[in-house]
């Protein structure tokens, strides 16, 4: 059986990454590969979107960096919704420096993103060093890294060699990165979850350099298993019946590439 004929809870026998078992397993019990990319900068509309939006996705992502109003009873009480809804909480950090500092930007200061964050991510930039700081971390508290081989953005330099060498340095680490932010499968024999930003219905920019693809293009057409969605949920309407168009979407795109339907 081939990696994209298997459905989230077969691959998820392949990981030994908590993290990793987890997001594949809800994903096929709450039938959704749907993630909402909440860049709002207060800390009512983020938890309001975490309750609105929380039946539908598998993954809440953040920029806690954004929100004006931080502070610890905003964290319980996502981790209360993430509980209640059964999501993880992924912080879009980017970590991108040397791996004593990114040890401390993801355990301490104000933030203190490994207390919360199921899944954090990370530039491959600096090198392996980033990686082994942050499961220093994020090992012992059960978390999952993503690193950034591919971007949305147009005119990213994140493609060709640099893209294959984010690949090579996730395979050294497979037991904190278990998979990617990226725009299409790459041929590699481990089985990395791929989430993938830049995801519309109708929109195909947003006249600062974001290109967007369909549901379909992303999950049946590039291999990749998680639809990272933001302002075409929340930007205006319904956001719950957004959402649902979203999830629906990404779905039977799933079911399709699965053979189940």
């Amino acid at each position: 059986m081939s990696l994209l004929a298997k459905t989230y809870t077969q691959r998820a026998e392949a990981h030994t990454n908590a993290a990793a078992v987890r997001l594949l397993r809800l994903m096929d019990a709450k039938k959704t590969n749907l993630s909402v990319a909440a860049d709002v900068t207060t800390k009512k509309e983020l938890l309001h979107l975490a309750d609105a939006l929380g039946p539908y996705i598998c993954v809440f992502k953040t920029h806690i960096d954004i929100v004006t109003d931080f502070d610890q009873d905003l964290v319980d009480q996502l981790e209360k919704l993430a509980e209640k809804h059964s999501f993880l909480i992924f912080e879009d950090r980017k970590f991108a420096d040397i791996g004593n500092t990114v040890k401390l930007q993801y355990s301490a200061g104000v933030y203190r993103i490994a207390s919360w964050s199921h899944i954090t991510n990370a530039h491959p930039l600096p090198g392996e060093g980033i990686v082994k700081g942050l499961a220093e971390v994020g090992m012992p508290l059960s978390r999952g890294l993503l690193l950034l081989a591919e971007m949305s953005s147009q005119g990213s330099l994140a493609t060709g060699s640099y893209t294959l060498e984010a690949v090579r340095m996730a395979q050294r680490n497979r037991d904190f990165v278990f998979g990617f932010i990226g725009q299409q499968r790459m041929d590699v024999p481990e089985d990395f979850v791929y989430l993938t930003p830049g995801v519309g219905l109708e929109a195909k920019g947003d006249g600062l350099g974001q290109q967007y693809r369909t549901p379909e293009q992303v999950i049946l057409d590039s291999g990749c298993d998680v639809i990272i969605v933001g302002r075409g949920i929340y930007g205006s309407g319904d956001i719950a019946a957004n959402a649902q168009r979203y999830r629906e979407a990404g779905w039977n795109a799933y079911l399709k590439r699965t053979g189940q339907l």
